[in-house]
């Protein structure tokens, strides 16, 4: 790995991750001012044990984190890789991480949603192997969600 950059592993409670999910947040509400009322309540993070940090340079840049969906499968959440980092696989690492860590807790499928503008998210994780599902609860019905699905990768 690039000795520019480091993967912590750490909690919601660490301020690089808020101030990365700040960003994340005034980014998305910029681009979609239309949909804050439907989707604020579904991007509130409470306490979260599995959040990545990639730092380069010192710099927190990238971050992602999951929550367990049921017995079985993970939820990725919050992923985000600022501006200046971007085109760097950084949000390839961050997933690869999440995912090292939800099967080490016994999950074998992760799922997650985006929304139908974020063609760079979209494309970025058909990449690396997710597939466009039916909408999950919460966001069955929302014409605006796309969800995606995978086998946790058995190989790291």
């Amino acid at each position: 790995m690039n000795s520019r950059i480091k993967v912590v592993r750490t909690t919601s409670e660490n301020p690089d991750f808020i101030s990365l999910v700040e960003k994340f947040d005034t980014f998305l509400w910029d681009r979609y001012p239309e949909l804050k009322k439907d989707y604020w309540g579904n991007n509130i993070i409470e306490f979260n044990a599995n959040v990545v940090l990639v730092y380069l340079d010192e710099k927190a840049v990238a971050s992602g984190c999951f929550k367990k969906y049921n017995e079985n499968t993970a939820e990725l959440k919050r992923m985000f890789v600022s501006p200046e980092a971007r085109g760097l696989g950084l949000a390839q690492l961050v997933i690869k991480e999440l995912e090292k860590e939800a099967k080490n807790q016994g999950f074998q499928i992760m799922i997650l949603e985006t929304l139908y503008k974020q063609l760079e998210a979209i494309s970025l994780y058909q990449k690396v192997g997710f597939e466009i599902i039916e909408n999950y609860e919460p966001y069955v019905g929302l014409s605006n969600s796309i969800c995606m699905s995978r086998y946790i990768n058995t190989v790291q």
